[in-house]
């Protein structure tokens, strides 16, 4: 179901409490990332999509937005492409910022159904996101990205603050 930025920001807490249980990450890390998601909803091209149960228990969500100057992950992605891949990939390019599911919820399909959602209501020529680097075969993450078509648009890329390496992917629009 499609979100407006209302509804994200009333659920933040489930929101919060879903992305931490689908990355792993500290309730230190997720406290900090309260601000910025809360924030991003009311950025230019803001599109959300939810996944709720019967009794509207938060099974996932995703949500995304137009990709500019000035933001932090454009900045740093922009940063690290050539011109020609920063002219191709970042001049029309709707961000896919966060797309979970809860870990006991996946496997059932609700992630292709959330980038679909989220994909069919973005603006742009392009769609970028970044996800930590795995091996696409027992991924999930992966296996669904490139089941909708993303390509690799940079590999092994550190992020400030993330000692993880990331996979910048992505996608021309509309999604067909």
């Amino acid at each position: 179901m499609a979100w407006q930025p209302a509804d994200l920001t009333r659920r933040l807490d489930d929101v919060i409490e879903v992305y931490g249980q689908a990355m792993g990450y500290s309730t230190e890390l997720l406290e900090a990332r309260r601000g910025y998601v809360a924030g991003h909803a009311h950025r230019a091209g803001f599109r959300a999509v939810a996944t709720l149960d019967d009794s509207d228990r938060l099974l996932g969500f995703g949500y995304g937005y137009t990709s500019g100057s000035g933001q932090w992950w454009h900045d740093q992605v922009r940063g690290a492409l050539r011109r020609d891949a920063r002219k191709a990939w970042l001049s029309d390019c709707f961000e896919v910022v966060e797309l979970h599911v809860r870990p006991d919820s996946q496997g059932h399909r609700l992630g292709a159904g959330q980038l679909r959602g989220l994909l069919g209501m973005a603006i742009g020529r392009t769609t970028l996101l970044s996800t930590p680097e795995a091996d696409e075969q027992r991924s999930r993450a992966w296996r669904l990205y490139r089941r909708f078509g993303f390509v690799d648009v940079l590999r092994h890329f550190h992020f400030p603050g993330d000692d993880r390496p990331f996979a910048i992917l992505g996608r021309p629009l509309p999604l067909a």
